[in-house]
This record gives structure tokens, sequence and C-alpha cells, in this order.
């Protein structure tokens, strides 16, 4: 019998997937959408060849080093920062490398290293906050299972005690009306105006963090600023940043900054469901736009993967199967 989240879509999503050569995506194909039970364990993954490769760039101090870079806007070390986010991104999201690798646990500890007493990650927008990479590394590292790590409690603090007044989340020099540039880069800290708009950019990329918590997922924060999300779907941001309508289709995985299918990822957690009319209509809006091969040819924006597309679907059907039970 059809799942009835499949009955949701033009065409069978499975065959491509099951028809891979990506071991990792067979292997969560398997386990997350035909929910088999008698499966190899997660750490088998972590022999695959596309695993060893990164990992032994990784450096002893825990970090991968980021490929050029302008250090007269950031420093090595936080370039480095860049970088080891988004390779620990890859390990855990295409392979689920949690904290019992080592790798993953001095990763873990480079990219704490950053944390400051505050709570926030600090170092991508040099010495200004940047809610949307400290959600993004907390995200990550919850996924690799430090969910119950005093320093993961910190930063929610910190992220809570930044909301803006509707209750979602803006970069906080641009509600004071500043650009990021080199000087800013390097000068006091810009408090924010919490009175001004949220932007739905960075409310994405904040709420990825309390989605992925098994705590922080049911709180009325997380659910008011959901509906802040939801209800600024298909529309322009209120910043300059990644401002068009366009943005909302434009698509990375692992996920990076806020899009259509990173929204709705976080949302299946947060306990809405179709009953929401912005929610349907995202959902219609994959159904619509699905290949007659079952998969999606999206616009991507980010990543070289020759598999990206396959995991790209693998993530829509994630995302139906949790919306339709």
């Amino acid at each position: 019998m059809v799942e009835r989240w499949r009955k949701q879509l033009n065409f069978d999503p499975l065959p491509p997937l099951l028809t891979s050569r990506n071991e990792a995506i067979l292997f969560f194909t398997q386990r997350d959408l035909l929910g088999k039970k008698e499966m190899e364990s997660i750490e088998t993954l972590w022999q695959l060849s596309q695993v060893k490769k990164l990992i032994r760039k990784q450096q002893e101090d825990g970090f991968w080093k980021y490929p050029g870079g302008d250090t007269s806007i950031r420093s090595r070390e936080n370039y480095n920062q860049l970088e080891t986010y988004r390779i620990i991104g890859e390990l855990v999201e295409k392979y689920g490398i949690n904290k019992k690798h080592p790798a993953m646990q001095k990763a873990a500890e480079f990219l704490f290293s950053f944390q400051t007493e505050e709570g926030d990650f600090r170092g991508i927008y040099g010495t200004q906050y940047a809610p949307t990479y400290t959600a993004m590394t907390m995200e990550i590292l919850i996924k690799a299972g430090y969910d119950n790590d005093p320093r993961i409690e910190k930063g929610f603090k910190w992220l809570l005690s930044i909301r803006q007044s509707d209750g979602g989340w803006a970069i906080p020099f641009r509600t004071v009306g500043k650009k990021l540039d080199r000087e800013m880069l390097h000068s006091e800290i810009l408090m924010p105006d919490l009175l001004m708009p949220s932007a739905w950019l960075v409310t994405g990329c904040v709420l990825r963090a309390f989605a992925a918590h098994p705590e922080f997922r049911k709180t009325k924060e997380a659910k008011d600023a959901g509906e802040f999300l939801a209800s600024r779907f298909f529309k322009r941001d209120r910043y300059s940043d990644r401002q068009a309508v366009n943005y909302w289709t434009r698509f990375t995985f692992p996920f990076w900054f806020t899009d259509l299918l990173s929204s709705l990822d976080s949302l299946s957690y947060l306990g809405f469901s179709v009953d929401n009319p912005q929610i349907k209509e995202a959902l219609d809006w994959f159904t619509n736009n699905q290949e007659e091969n079952g998969t999606w040819n999206l616009k991507l924006t980010k990543g070289r993967d020759k598999d990206l597309l396959l995991w790209m679907g693998l993530a829509v059907c994630r995302v139906f199967k949790r919306f339709y039970k």
C-alpha cells in the first residue's frame, strides 16, 4: 500500500533514490523513508572513502583550512571556522558523524572555542553579532549529539535575548541601518534595535537550531517564530541580504541559508501541520515542480556533489513524510 505522503506527489520519488549507487543515500532512504528496522549501524558510513578523504584534511587542532580568503576582511582563524562549519555539516548530514567519532570531538571543541561569554559564536562577521552562524553552528553540534552540552543551552539563551519584538530574528547591525564593511568588521559591537522587523532569512537560519533540539523545539518562542517564517513564504525580505522572492526557491544541501525546503524541514519538527495554508502552499510547490522521473530539478546555489539533486530529493521526501504521517 502506498503511504499517504507519497500520494501527495505526482510521481513516485523512491525509484531514483533506491537505484542510486551512493551508499549513504541508500542507507537514509531505507531508514528514513521505508522505515527499515534491521539496518547496519550508522557507523558503517564512516568507513566510506568520501568520509575518510574529508577527515584526512582535518588539522591537528580540529579545523579544516579555508582555501584562499581576503584576510583584511576576516582573519585566517575565522575563515577556518567557516570552513570547519561547512565540512562538519557535510559529515553530519550526509554520513551521520556524531560525537563518538574523534574527528567530530576535535571539530566541536574548535567550534566551541569561538563561543563568547555572552553565548554567541563570533568571528564570521568579525566583531559583530551573527545570529545566523551562531544558530547554524549550534544546529550541527546538536545533531552530532551535543544537545545536552551546557554551552548549547548558553547559545539558546543568547538567541532568545536578541529576538526582535515581532517574534523572529534579524542581523543586529542591519536593524540600525549598517552595511557589513571592513571597518565595521573590526569595530565595537553594534547593538540591535529590537523594534525593527525580523528578517525571514535570519529567522529561518535560527529556527534550524530550535528544530534540531528535542526540548527547545517545544518552546512558545520557537512556535511564534515559526508562524512568522511561514507568513513570509514567497515574499520579499525586509532587508537587503538575499531579499528577492526567488531566493525562496534557490536551494542547498546541507542547508545553508534559508529557503523553502530548509524552512519546511524546521517547521515539520516544530509541530506545524498542513492545516496551515502557507505550509500547504509551500508543499504544493514541490508537488508541482517534481520531474516525471520522480526527482526535483531544483536551482542549486552551493555544492559540487554529483548526487546533490538526489540529496535534495531525499530531503523533500523526509519533509513530506513528516507532514503527511
